[in-house]
């Protein structure tokens, strides 16, 4: 599968009116092609079926550095699976994406295929630290989206909640930033941590809370009972 190849498939898909809604919503200035979902779902499917993981690494930076939507999405999707043997070039590459991130959606399909890594080699917590201190708005972000799955064990095992611990800790670091979308993550990182470990949400809230944006204090409490 070239470049060429996918691009093509793509575009096969094209609706024009979709790509004007889609442009005018996430707003990043972007070739857009208004392909939905699921259509990137099925068409990224068939093409790992063929592929080797260093040719879907190739392919996925191409697809990545055209910057096309639809494309990045195509990207991530690529690289988005629980098992890879030998997944240093993968993680590199994800990791190098997170520079370039500018609106919530490339960024959480990109996270998502990050967040399978981080799982298979949760040493790369230390790579991720560094991305909370980052001047670009979008790395700090990232840094919360990618470490999700820590928020999902309801008996985490001893390094499992201590980067549960860890994470929380960059949470509380990220309460004085007032970024809207920081805000968010946070209450994301907290309301799905509140399924689990209630206790630990209601202790961060009980000290944080009344310095968080008030919308993201409501939502980080939304699953709890006081």
């Amino acid at each position: 599968m070239t470049l060429d190849d996918a691009l093509e498939q793509l575009n096969t898909h094209q609706d024009a009116e979709k790509a004007e809604q889609s442009a005018s919503y996430h707003k990043a200035p972007r070739v857009y092609l208004g392909i939905a979902n699921p259509i990137i779902n099925d068409l990224t499917k068939a093409w790992r079926a063929d592929m080797t993981v260093e040719e879907r690494v190739d392919l996925a930076d191409a697809l990545w550095e055209t910057d096309i939507y639809e494309a990045r999405l195509a990207a991530a999707k690529l690289l988005t699976q629980a098992r890879i043997k030998d997944d240093d070039d993968v993680w590199g590459l994800i990791a190098s994406w997170v520079d370039d991130f500018d609106s919530w959606a490339i960024a959480d399909h990109a996270c998502m295929a990050g967040q399978k890594r981080l799982i298979a080699d949760p040493s790369r917590i230390d790579h991720i630290e560094s991305w909370t201190t980052s001047d670009h708005m979008w790395t700090r972000r990232a840094a919360l989206v990618i470490t999700l799955p820590w928020t999902k064990q309801n008996h985490p095992k001893p390094l499992d909640l201590e980067i549960r611990q860890r994470v929380l800790g960059w949470a509380a670091d990220y309460v004085s930033d007032r970024e809207w979308f920081i805000q968010k993550a946070i209450a994301w990182w907290l309301r799905d941590l509140s399924k689990h470990d209630a206790e630990a949400v209601r202790s961060f809230l009980a000290q944080h809370g009344p310095q968080m944006k008030p919308f993201a204090a409501k939502e980080a409490a939304k699953y709890l009972k006081f």
